[in-house]
């Protein structure tokens, strides 16, 4: 039976779902009726029927405070690479940093408004990237692999290793910790993450480097 394969919600999902799509149409008459920034969080929200089984926005909190790790991390003309991770992204861009770069590799194709920093982004095609993405190329990668899985994990990381000079910065579920050692070579750190909407699995930062966020 197809119907197998459909995931069901529960109630609080579907509870939560509608509120979502509430808060979105207030949202939108407010872009219609006002000016806002192409790069602040929200300016282009969680997709929800993806992320029922992908992953959901950071809080402003967290995405700043990754936003700054990763500054700082990258140092002076710096450049960072955001591997499904689209609030931090927007975070940095929110900066309007002039010492430093960045680009989002991301599966969500509405992110290609932002142009020649957009590169579209498969898990399952860890390496299948543009030419002129060079290897080695940047001075941190923070990534987020959109799965609580250990074949994402893996997948996920053989992008994280080609494009970093080293750094490495973390997030996923903290029943993750060994398979990130194991791949990554990371270690978990004090700072813990927060999303916008309570989840009900425990998320975690991993570095293997030393940062600001113990």
């Amino acid at each position: 039976d197809d119907d197998d394969d459909i995931p069901q919600l529960s109630s609080q999902t579907l509870a939560a779902l509608q509120e979502f799509y509430l808060e979105q149409q207030q949202r939108e008459g407010m872009k219609t009726s006002q000016g806002f920034n192409q790069y602040s969080i929200g300016s282009i929200e969680e997709d929800w029927i993806r992320n029922c089984k992908l992953q959901f926005w950071y809080s402003d909190e967290t995405a700043s405070c990754l936003a700054k790790e990763a500054v700082l991390a990258a140092g002076k003309g710096g450049r960072i690479a955001c591997v499904s991770a689209p609030s931090v992204y927007q975070k940095l861009k929110e900066q309007d940093g002039k010492d430093f770069s960045v680009c989002i590799l991301e599966y969500d194709r509405r992110f290609s408004v932002y142009g020649e920093e957009f590169i579209f982004y498969d898990y399952n095609h860890p390496l299948n990237l543009p030419e002129n993405l060079l290897p080695h190329s940047f001075d941190i990668v923070i990534a987020d692999p959109p799965y609580l899985s250990e074949e994402c994990l893996k997948k996920t990381a053989e992008t994280i290793k080609y494009l970093t000079k080293g750094k490495i910065l973390l997030c996923t579920g903290a029943i993750m910790e060994e398979q990130a050692a194991k791949h990554l070579g990371v270690k978990i750190c004090k700072f813990i993450p927060k999303h916008s909407r309570n989840l009900a699995n425990e998320f975690r930062c991993y570095v293997n480097y030393t940062s600001g966020l113990d």
